[in-house]
């Protein structure tokens, strides 16, 4: 899968001397096209998630945390591993050269456009090397990997995976490296997927993907598989065009949130607890967590009582000019002292 790889030839070619058509065909499997719809669909829903979130029908760092945050990375996993499965079953025991470079050219061109749009979208967090960009660089190495034994792939993969917990080092802060994944720092990001560890699930797709053939579990002389009841016809038909919807469903869904919160938007969080986690935060710096305690409830409890806590909020008020923020932290650092 590259996010569309297919399973089958599509074209005649020639690699090594060899006519395509004197190597085994594969023809497309139809469940695995369902298993890359259910992934393809998985991915829109914590996209629809993230979108809430931005317009604040979510609590701030609701997608990026707990169950969210481990839904994400068993998403990305799983396209990462249809993609390793894909590849064996489409350049195995025989590369087929064309095909992949226009597979790959395919992949390499949507990432670039995620790339561009997100820089003009979101500047600071814009997707300098995302879910494409890993499939895309995977690609390339996975070639490596198809005809090596099994289990060194595997300790391979295993080897990516534990990398980021151990080889992490300053030398790979500067923006050039970031794609690698073992910055010290982690860079900001919308949707950020480096070579390590995320070549790991990539790779145990290629070995799952040779003992799947080496163990004939695949019938790779078969008709193709159409799979029955309109659920599983839609889900296949989203797996056999997984690139195209991934491309489009965000900016789809986005809109239709953004196009909601014009018409009923979010109601405004309540400023109060954001307001003491952060003064207990510059606090604690300096200050022991009983005295920041006493300090950041006076301090809040004063600014509600004077209706500055909202334009506080909002940025309509300048904590380092305004006599009134002053006034009241000089009463709340006495009564704290006490």
């Amino acid at each position: 899968m590259s996010l569309n790889n297919s399973n089958a030839p599509s074209s005649p070619d020639t690699a090594g001397g060899v006519p395509e058509d004197s190597r085994p065909v594969r023809r497309r499997l139809g469940w695995l096209d369902v298993v890359r719809g259910i992934a393809i669909l998985a991915m829109a829903s914590y996209h629809f998630s993230w979108d809430l979130e931005y317009f604040g029908y979510l609590a701030p760092g609701t997608v990026g945390i707990g169950l969210f945050k481990y839904y994400a990375r068993g998403i990305a996993s799983s396209f990462l591993l249809l993609a390793g499965f894909s590849l064996v079953l489409g350049h195995f025991p025989r590369f087929r050269r064309r095909p992949f470079l226009i597979r790959f050219a395919k992949v390499a061109a949507a990432a670039a456009v995620i790339s561009i749009a997100t820089w003009f979208a979101f500047p600071t967090g814009f997707i300098f090397f995302g879910i494409l960009h890993a499939i895309a660089a995977a690609s390339l190495i996975g070639l490596l990997f198809l005809r090596l034994p099994v289990a060194v792939t595997l300790l391979v993969a295993l080897a990516a995976f534990l990398a980021p917990f151990y080889l992490r080092s300053a030398v790979f802060d500067l923006p050039s490296l970031w794609w690698v994944g073992l910055s010290e720092t982690l860079p900001r990001s919308n949707d950020y997927v480096p070579l390590l560890p995320w070549l790991a699930p990539f790779l145990t797709g290629i070995a799952l993907g040779r003992i799947a053939l080496t163990k004939g579990w695949l019938d790779t002389a078969s008709a193709p598989e159409r799979p029955a009841g309109s659920i599983k016809r839609g889900l296949a038909f989203a797996g056999r065009h997984s690139l195209p919807i991934y491309l489009i469903h965000q900016p789809l869904l986005f809109s239709l949130v953004a196009l909601f919160a014009m018409i009923h938007p979010a109601a405004r969080p309540d400023p109060r607890p954001a307001f003491q986690s952060s003064c207990m935060a510059t606090c604690t710096g300096d200050q022991t967590q009983a005295f920041c305690a006493r300090f950041c409830g006076c301090t809040l409890d004063r600014l509600v009582e004077q209706n500055l806590l909202d334009p506080l909020d909002q940025g309509q008020i300048d904590v380092q000019t305004d006599s009134r923020i002053s006034e009241i932290a000089g009463q709340c650092t006495m009564k704290a002292q006490e």
